[in-house]
């Protein structure tokens, strides 16, 4: 079981919060220090909270609301699996738990996205499944500048078919006909056609880097090397290949403009992803906050039971 090696000590006390109760009730805590982890999530990007003995979905719900100053925004577009709780929380990706989930910045293949997230770990695993992160800033910076030019140039070209493989059209867009589908995609110029067996194919051009909107700073946001094909194992590959084709597997990406994204080039991505992941072994009421387009997340591979909530708010789109 591959997983990323935990940070030190001293760069896990940089992205902690202190939190000292000291008798307070935890909503009253939150009201006084929400300014400031505010501050701190908008300047560092990253915030753990840790002893704030958050226990229920609800209960996590009420906090990230408020912490977060609005309400929460429900998962639209959806691209992997997860359950649905009261309140707009969410489980964290339903993956088989011996799979790794690559880094990314939520909804960076969509039109609109979540500014902020928040994790909240309620049962850590016996073994492995940290959330990694990774500064954007950072990998933006890292990627060669080769590479960082064209995807600036062009963009990426998201295409998916919604068949019995991956998640339904019914379930991505949160819809019961054709008709809510298409007003969906045309609302958010995204490209759709209706196959044989009601089978859904969509296209979506969205930039591969980004400026974030507090900081001015350039951050790399894009999901080409999750959505890409060879993003999979080998044997997945080759079946997803032989069963339905380039032209019709469930997810895959190109360049804006249709060209073939090169693998050497999705590869120094990865590379860049795995050295910069910062990660820590959860404990149960731990809660993260991120800055979506700061910093991007992950999953490792974990052993055990393991329950990790997802709430996001504030969202953003290309046009703001």
């Amino acid at each position: 079981m591959k997983t990323t090696p935990y940070c030190t000590p001293e760069r896990l006390l940089e992205i902690t919060y202190p939190v000292a109760l000291e008798g307070q009730k935890l909503g009253d805590w939150i009201s006084h220090h929400r300014t400031s982890i505010n501050t701190r999530l908008e300047r560092e990007g990253v915030v753990l909270m840790r002893g704030l003995n958050v226990i229920s979905s609800g209960q996590f719900a009420t906090i990230a609301s408020g912490l977060f100053g609005g309400e929460l925004l429900s998962y639209s577009n959806r691209s992997t699996p997860r359950t649905e709780l009261r309140g707009n929380v969410y489980t964290s990706t339903e993956y088989p738990k011996e799979e790794s989930i690559p880094q990314h910045n939520e909804n960076a293949y969509s039109h609109e996205w979540p500014m902020k997230i928040a994790f909240l770990c309620l049962v850590a695993a016996e073994q492995g499944g940290a959330t990694p992160v990774a500064d954007s800033r950072v990998v933006y910076q890292r990627i060669p500048a080769a590479i960082r030019e064209k995807f600036e140039r062009k963009g990426v070209k998201y295409v998916r078919h919604y068949s019995s493989v991956g998640l339904p059209w019914q379930e991505v867009f949160q819809a019961e006909t054709r008709e809510e589908v298409n007003a969906y995609c045309e609302r958010h110029g995204i490209r759709y056609e209706w196959l044989d067996d009601d089978q859904l194919r969509t296209e979506q051009v969205c930039p591969g880097v980004a400026v974030h909107p507090h900081t001015g700073d350039k951050v790399w946001f894009n999901q080409a090397h999750l959505f890409h094909v060879s993003n999979h194992t080998e044997e997945n590959r080759q079946a997803l290949l032989q069963t339905f084709g380039e032209a019709r597997l469930p997810r895959h990406a190109y360049y804006g403009d249709g060209e073939p994204l090169e693998e050497e080039v999705l590869e120094a991505i990865r590379t860049v992803y795995e050295e910069e992941k910062l990660s820590f072994a959860w404990q149960g009421g731990d809660l993260m906050l991120l800055d979506n387009m700061l910093y991007s997340h992950g999953r490792d591979p974990y052993d055990g039971a393991r329950k990790v909530l997802v709430a996001m708010a504030d969202a953003r789109t290309w046009n703001d």
